[in-house]
């Protein structure tokens, strides 16, 4: 494991702007406003090769370029902290380990966009972070590290903490700039995009909290060390949240280049009770299951995208053989279906008719059709819907058919090896 952006969780006290500045804290803020413009900050943030952590994997200084470009003198910056992923708990660590360094990342970001106001958008369930949050925010302005002429210069920045209700599309940068403004959160028609027309129609800034703790390291070290990490596609580490059956749990930092299985088996030693892997999930619940076979897949985000793979979030669920995979789709769409806004008649539609299908096969009513209907309707949903939710929610879906097709199989025949479902109208589990 490599200790970059996480080095200071655990290591100081959150709320210690003391330690956090024996440590290096706010070295990269003030080597901004002192020696650097603000496009001579987006070009080492280019330079770095950087990209998102949030899931999309964008280039960030391409994005903070668009929003330094926009001549309008309101600009806003927003922290993404909506962790609503489920099996994601990577940001938790950064927001509770070290809120300094997170809010270092956004203050440069609004120096090098031209934004004076930023929000930190965090969700609901979080109410540990959003109160260190509102507790940093007060330190950092009685310190002189947030409001008027901060530090001496012509700089003026101020941070408001907001949160969310729980609603799984507001980690959907459109739907969480609607929540943001007192809306519902509901994805946007694009374009326009946020850099050009965001916050009350304002050029917006949206960076995942990991991406924005990278901020700092590499504006004070340069971007030439961050670049000594990770592979030639993916520069630097990236934080991965391990959950399911396996024996180490937990958020670790590891360098881009190493595979899956080096994850599984090396740091988090394994299965529970040796037994056998039967897929990981990557990416969280949106993301694509993975048998056996690719786990000497490398964690790159263009060795991913050769597979039609995303890296997404980071989240990894390891999961054993006695899993049903008809089970798994099943309890996975029910969670879309029911996070999903309705705007848009594919995503609303397409959830209900897949659970409706997959229903079928699980209850003993199943036929060849039903997994054409299943493999239609998410490849519909991935192609049409209006945002990342309707993409990405056929993703498992797809993933489950290509690799265990068999499965499928036995479940129309009548017969679930794994013994959950038992074909008499009620199943085990099935959400």
């Amino acid at each position: 494991m490599k200790s970059f952006v996480s080095k200071l969780c655990g290591k100081i006290m959150p709320l210690s702007l003391k330690e956090y500045r024996e440590h290096g804290g706010f070295l990269g803020l003030e080597k901004a406003l002192f020696y650097m413009s603000p496009q001579e900050v987006i070009d080492e943030i280019k330079e770095s090769r950087l990209r998102g952590r949030g899931g999309a994997s964008f280039p960030t200084g391409v994005k903070w370029q668009l929003v330094a470009a926009e001549g309008d003198e309101e600009k806003y910056v927003v922290c993404n902290a909506d962790e609503g992923e489920p099996g994601t708990f990577k940001d938790k660590a950064l927001l509770e380990g070290c809120p300094f360094q997170v809010i270092e990342g956004l203050m440069i970001s609004a120096y090098a966009v031209g934004a004076y106001k930023g929000y930190i958008y965090i969700r609901g369930e979080y109410p540990n972070s959003i109160d260190l949050f509102k507790k940093a925010i007060n330190i950092l302005k009685k310190e002189g590290y947030l409001g008027e002429n901060i530090l001496g210069q012509n700089f003026s920045f101020d941070i408001e903490v907001r949160s969310g209700a729980g609603a799984y599309v507001c980690g959907e940068e459109t739907a969480l700039i609607e929540s943001i403004e007192g809306n519902s959160g509901s994805s946007r028609f694009k374009p326009p995009y946020p850099p050009n027309c965001g916050l009350w129609g304002k050029p917006t800034l949206v960076n995942n909290v990991e991406t924005l703790a990278n901020i700092p390291l590499i504006i004070s070290q340069g971007a030439e060390e961050f670049l000594k990490l990770g592979t030639k596609g993916s520069k630097g580490t990236k934080l991965i949240s391990v959950s399911g059956n396996v024996v180490n749990k937990g958020v670790f930092e590891v360098e881009f280049g190493i595979s899956l299985r080096e994850i599984i088996y090396d740091i988090c030693g394994g299965l529970e009770g040796n037994k056998k892997l039967k897929f990981i999930q990557v990416g969280g619940s949106s993301g694509a299951c993975l048998p056996e076979l690719l786990l000497d897949l490398e964690l790159d985000f263009d060795e991913f995208k050769k597979h039609n793979i995303g890296i997404g979030s980071g989240a990894i669920l390891v999961v054993d053989d006695s899993c049903c995979i008809l089970d798994f789709m099943r309890v996975t769409t029910e969670f879309f279906k029911h996070e999903s806004c309705g705007k848009c008649t594919t995503c609303r539609e397409g959830n209900r008719h897949i659970i409706k299908a997959i229903d079928r096969m699980i209850y003993g009513s199943g036929t060849e059709r039903d997994m054409q209907i299943i493999k239609d309707i998410a490849t519909i949903m991935r192609d049409s819907s209006l945002c990342g939710l309707g993409q990405a929610a056929p993703i498992p879906v797809l993933s489950l058919l290509k690799h265990f097709k068999d499965e499928f199989q036995e479940h129309i025949n009548g017969y679930c090896s794994t013994g959950v479902c038992n074909f008499k109208g009620e199943g085990k589990s099935h959400g």
